[in-house]
């Protein structure tokens, strides 16, 4: 018990100092907990270890959630409406991405027949867990790149079924072709019809019963309920545990209780995750990596480049250009489910000990490599398709003595409409696409960029504005603006939004020209109103006596 306790506590302290500098260094959470994992992993001498199955378990649960939420955010209504992009896009980029990576493993790397079919169905899949993430933190999911690669997305995971039962089938020699196909069928009939029947009144109830006790803790509790058993029922009927959470979802997506649930169960699924991305760094051997590493980065790159040129292609079909590549960086990379594959691979001795290994090494470093790649989407994508609304590579407005507004929430969409009404000239910079797409929609001048960069100063004409209104509400970010905004032009009108005296006295000594307190400006017309009808009140008053 002290050993296990001492473990965790190591763990949780290097994952926090990690996660701490990573997020100092604009760096993903993700990596921590790899790193960590690698970390205890040699230093508790976990390698080759067998007693790790329950780590494994708890990190297959993070996957479990997640899919979860996915199934939560679709509803029957909406996966009809993206029907096309779900299952024709998602079935052509899984089958030609496999197709095309299994001729290279057989003739190009000379491996056997089911190694390469093995290797060819994981390495077509994605990472749910980092793009999926990345997309809702982002808001990006909204985009028209972000909806096709969540609806990609969705097919891959649906399609890990089918590949862990093919796996199987090759795996077991006793059975034939048509005698899996009956069982698959015959049990996932079952699952489905039991899920939507019998289980939807179940889930309804618990939910309906749990939120009318008016009690936090009863309410999470069916929900974790729901959750683990619908995941329990579809792994016993032969699927995956992610299969049946992913169903559970759906049906509570066509309730009213979907977004609370989103809601209370956002930090366990957090922390499962993170526990799978732990259990992952467990797998890295620092030796054979290091004697493994460029011909682990050169099949990693090949499979990439292969797989972002079978979406971009796919994707062209009916999207402009930008788009395209966009959704191909998203989707480029080897996905966490290819851990199960390869996990069930090595234990049916289909696969090799010395190539599974392999393997896992690439699988790692696209997840480690991925954060990046789709952290900086829109600076990729801009080599090879100009963004319409970035600012940074847009070629400099044709415009002076205009008004730049930094941010688009409530703030700055009351100021843009207060400017507009005064037919003063404006245009609006945010890193929010969301925000910049609504402000487009509303005919602004708007762009996507980090006023903090040089050539975003440089495209809005900075040292020619007026003045720049900063609405955003993050006081680090505030401050980093500022200085930028002064650097580059030190006369620079900058006008703030507070909402404190400690912000003022943080951001005093910049420069900035003016600040405007929220919640004083606020008080103060609500002062004013309130004496103006006072003395209304008064002259009534008066009048009516005389």
């Amino acid at each position: 018990m002290d050993s296990i306790l001492l473990i965790i506590f190591v763990s949780l302290a290097i994952a926090t100092v990690l996660n701490i500098v990573f997020k100092k260094l604009s760096v993903s959470h993700i990596i921590g907990y790899i790193i960590t994992g690698t970390i205890i992993s040699n230093l508790f001498n976990f390698n080759g270890s067998e007693n790790l199955h329950s780590l494994d378990l708890i990190g297959e649960f993070g996957i479990v959630f997640l899919m979860f939420t996915i199934g939560l955010e679709l509803s029957f209504n909406k996966l009809k409406k993206m029907k096309e992009i779900v299952f024709f896009n998602g079935s052509m980029q899984v089958l030609v991405s496999a197709l095309v990576i299994f001729v290279i493993a057989k003739y190009g790397f000379s491996l056997d027949t089911t190694s390469s079919m093995i290797i060819a169905l994981a390495f077509s899949l994605s990472s749910t867990a980092i793009v999926l993430s990345y997309l809702k933190k982002s808001k990006d999911v909204v985009t028209p790149y972000g909806e096709k690669s969540v609806a990609i997305l969705i097919f891959q995971d649906l399609a890990v079924i089918p590949i862990l039962l093919l796996i199987s089938f090759l795996a077991n020699d006793q059975l034939s072709m048509s005698e899996v196909l009956l069982n698959t069928f015959i049990s996932a009939t079952l699952v489905i019809v039991f899920m939507f029947t019998l289980g939807k009144k179940i889930i309804e109830w618990l939910l309906h019963f749990s939120t009318n006790a008016k009690l936090e803790e009863l309410f999470l509790g069916s929900v974790l309920s729901i959750v683990i058993g619908a995941s329990l029922l579809a792994h016993h009927m032969g699927f995956t545990y992610s299969l049946g959470a992913f169903i559970a979802g759906m049906i509570i997506a066509e309730t009213n209780f979907h977004v609370k649930v989103e809601s209370d169960i956002a930090s366990y699924k957090d922390v499962l995750l993170g526990a799978f991305f732990f259990s992952i760094g467990t797998k890295i051997d620092f030796v054979y990596f290091y004697q493994e590493f460029l011909a682990v980065l050169a099949v990693l790159a090949l499979a990439m480049l292969v797989k972002a040129l079978i979406v971009f292609v796919l994707i062209r079909r009916k999207s402009n250009k930008s788009d395209s590549v966009k959704t191909a960086i998203a989707l480029c990379q080897i996905g966490e489910f290819s851990f199960a594959i390869f996990s069930l691979a090595l234990s049916e001795k289909i696969l090799s000990a010395e190539l599974g290994s392999f393997l896992i090494l690439v699988t790692v470093l696209s997840m480690i490599v991925t954060p990046f790649m789709v952290n900086n989407i829109y600076k990729l994508a801009s080599y090879f398709a100009k963004e319409f609304y970035e600012s940074d590579k847009i070629s400099p407005i044709n415009q002076s003595q205009h008004t730049v507004i930094c941010g688009f929430a409530v703030t700055g969409r009351i100021v843009a409409k207060e400017l507009t009404k005064q037919n003063v000239n404006f245009v609006i910079i945010s890193d929010n696409l969301q925000h910049v797409l609504l402000a487009r929609e509303r005919g602004y001048k708007a762009y996507f960029g980090h006023l903090d960069k040089r050539p975003v100063l440089e495209s809005l004409k900075v040292e020619q504005a007026a003045s720049v209104i900063v609405t955003v509400t993050s006081l680090l970010t505030k401050k980093i603006i500022c200085q930028a905004v002064l650097a580059y032009h030190p006369s620079a009108q900058v006008i703030v939004k507070i909402t404190s005296l400690a912000e003022q006295e943080a951001l005093a000594g910049i420069g900035i020209t003016d600040f405007v307190h929220a919640y004083q400006e606020t008080a103060r017309l609500l002062v004013q109103s309130s004496v103006k009808h006072s003395n209304l009140n008064q002259v009534l008053s008066t009048e009516n006596k005389s």
